[in-house]
């Protein structure tokens, strides 16, 4: 099948951990590959060249063909750069990989507010600036694959991450209007929730369980969704330690008020409209 075979493909964050096995597979299975990385902290302070450098390396080592790029995807310009760097190496972009993110956990009441905005530029801006870069590329020529790292933490919530999880729920939001938006022209927008063991997650599971959690069982599926058989769109999917699973939005049956009810018509009713047993698929009702 063709997969990903000389698809051009950005992979943000890809100087280690996750991003450097999207990154490395992709190649091994014919992608051209933008290796971006800041090559900063866990908390995003710092930059450098090493960590891309280091995986364009090793890709050109295998047999593989990449690039290196060292802008930062919180910035507009950043993301403009980053994707013609793809264009001017491979001439186009097919496919992008928001990756790259950073954490600065702490419980809500001793957030900052640079503590909240610093996530939000890294992880749901970074998503936005780096997609948004691509997107013009995808429409001209009829394909395009958006695959974003959503996270459980947004999807159910962790102690301590609130700015985290805020990011990573609204890059669900993000895929779901961009699958709307990009079916006439076959692009594909899908959210990845990693469970995997790297410098973000070492000290936020227990090693046991970590250790049960290499990266690698996550870029298969991320690779698939980049290829040109996956079709599917706006797919949410929980990968790891073997296991991949998806998660979606359910809905029960509505319950009506021919006029807007009372408080204790609310409490009344209340077991009733929390009931979710015969819940579907939710759909947006004014969409």
């Amino acid at each position: 099948m063709p997969g990903v075979t000389d698809r051009v493909i950005v992979v943000t964050g890809a100087g280690g951990g996750l991003g450097r096995e999207y990154a490395l597979l992709l190649a091994r299975e014919g992608a051209l590959v933008v290796v971006n990385d800041l090559g900063g902290a866990r908390d995003g302070s710092g930059s450098g060249h090493s960590m891309a450098d280091a995986v364009v390396a090793e890709i050109r080592a295998a047999g593989g063909t990449a690039v290196a790029n060292y802008d930062s995807v919180a910035t507009e310009e950043g993301a403009a750069n980053l994707i013609q760097t793809a264009v001017d190496a491979f001439g186009t972009v097919h496919g992008v990989v928001n990756n790259a993110g950073i954490l600065r956990d702490v419980v809500f009441h001793k957030m900052t507010t640079d503590q909240w905005t610093a996530v939000q530029q890294v992880h749901l801006s970074g998503g936005y600036h780096v997609t948004r870069a691509a997107w013009p590329h995808f429409r001209d020529q009829g394909f395009g694959r958006v695959v974003v790292a959503t996270s459980t933490s947004g999807i159910y919530g962790n102690f301590g991450q609130a700015n985290y999880g805020a990011a990573k729920l609204g890059l669900v939001g993000l895929v779901n209007t961009l699958a709307l938006e990009g079916r006439k022209y076959n692009i594909t927008a899908n959210a990845v929730a990693p469970l995997a063991a790297t410098r973000m997650t070492a000290d936020i599971a227990p090693a046991e369980m970590l250790e049960k959690l290499p990266p690698a069982h996550v870029a298969p599926v991320v690779g698939y969704l980049m290829s040109e058989e996956c079709t599917d769109t706006a797919t949410v999917l929980v990968v790891g330690g073997g296991s991949v699973q998806r998660v979606q939005q359910f809905a029960n049956k509505p319950v009506l008020f021919a006029q807007p009810p009372s408080l204790d018509e609310v409490a009344a009713n209340w077991d009733r409209i929390t009931d979710m047993s015969g819940a579907e698929p939710g759909r947006n009702p004014l969409g």
